[in-house]
C-alpha cells in the first residue's frame, strides 16, 4: 500500500520499541523516514533496519532539537509528519526503584485480595528527587514542545502537515506511583488540543495517541505485575507495538483528514472514554 507515499516523516525516540515499529510501518506505506534517537548508534541501527535516515539529538535540549530539524530540512526539503514519541518511564535509571514499585504494587494487590487492611503503601512520590521529576518532564513535555515548535517552522509555509504526540492512558486516568509521567502525559494531551486549534488555519492536523499497556522494553519492569495488568484489560492482553504503529499510520494519512485535536487510545479497554 502507499498511504504515506512521498511523505517525509521524523519520528523521535525511534531506535527501538514503539518508535521503530512506527518507522517500519511508515516506510512500508511509502514515507521517507528520519529516525531520531538520543544516541547516534541507536538512530543509525534503527535507520538501517527500516531503510530510513538517522539523526541523533536529545529532544530535551532545545538547541539540539533546532539543529536536528535543520538537518531534516536540508536533507529532505520539507517535513510532512512529526511523531513526538521519545520518552522514558521514569524508573529505568534506578533498578531498585523499579523493584520497589513492582513489589509494593504486588503486595497491595495481595492485601486487597485477602480482604485488607492495606499495610503496604507505594510512597514513590516522596522518594522522587527534583532531578528525577525534571528529567521526565523535560523529555516528554518539553521535548514535545521543542520538536513541535521547530516542525511548525517547516510546516507552516507549506500550509500542510501532521503532528502526532505520544500521550498515555496514564495521562487520562492517572496511575499510582507515576506522578511525573502522568503529569507529563496529561500535559501532552492538553498541548495537543491547543496546538490543533492554533494551526488548523494552516491545514496542519495535530493529534495524540494514548497507548495502554504495551509489550515493550519500557514495560519489562512490570515482572509479576504483568498478569495483573492483563487481567485488568478487557481484551485480556498487553498490546503489541503494531497496535500503536497502525494507529499512527492512520492518523498520519489522508484517511484521517477530518481528525484533529483528538486523543486516540489503543488500550484494550483498560480505560474507556468519549
Amino acid at each position: 500500500m502507499a498511504r504515506l507515499e512521498d511523505k517525509v516523516a521524523l519520528i523521535t525516540g525511534a531506535g527501538r520499541g514503539l518508535g521503530l515499529a512506527m518507522a517500519r510501518r511508515f516506510r512500508e506505506e511509502g514515507a521517507e523516514v528520519w529516525i531520531n534517537d538520543l544516541r547516534s548508534e541507536s538512530a543509525e541501527k534503527g535507520a538501517a533496519e527500516v531503510g530510513g535516515r538517522a539523526v541523533a539529538a536529545d529532544v530535551a535540549d532545545s538547541a539540539a532539537v533546532t539543529a536536528m530539524f535543520e538537518t531534516v530540512k536540508e536533507g529532505s526539503g520539507r517535513l510532512d509528519v512529526l511523531v513526538n514519541n521519545a520518552g522514558i518511564n521514569g524508573l529505568e535509571h534506578d533498578p531498585d526503584l523499579e523493584a520497589q514499585y513492582r513489589d509494593r504494587q504486588l503486595a497491595q494487590v495481595a492485601e486487597v485480595g485477602a480482604g485488607g487492611p492495606i499495610e503496604t503503601h507505594l510512597d514513590i512520590t516522596v522518594e522522587t528527587s527534583d532531578a528525577d521529576w525534571q528529567r521526565v518532564i523535560d523529555i516528554h513535555l518539553n521535548g514535545t514542545f521543542f520538536c513541535t515548535r521547530e516542525a511548525l517552522k517547516i510546516m507552516s509555509p507549506q500550509n500542510a502537515g501532521v503532528i502526532l504526540n505520544l500521550g498515555s492512558i496514564m495521562g487520562t486516568s492517572g496511575g499510582a506511583g507515576g506522578a511525573a509521567y502522568c503529569a507529563a502525559k496529561a500535559g501532552i494531551h492538553g498541548f495537543t488540543r491547543s496546538i490543533a486549534r492554533e494551526v488548523a488555519s494552516r491545514n496542519i492536523r495535530v493529534n495524540a495517541i494514548a497507548p495502554g499497556w504495551i509489550d515493550t522494553d519500557m514495560t519489562t519492569f512490570l515482572g509479576g505485575l504483568r498478569p495483573v495488568m492483563e487481567a485488568q484489560t478487557p481484551l485480556g492482553r498487553l498490546g503489541d507495538v503494531d497496535d500503536i504503529a497502525w494507529a499512527a499510520v492512520y492518523l498520519a494519512s489522508d484517511e484521517a483528514k477530518f481528525v484533529t485535536g483528538q486523543v486516540l487510545s489503543p488500550n484494550g479497554g483498560w480505560h474507556m472514554s468519549q
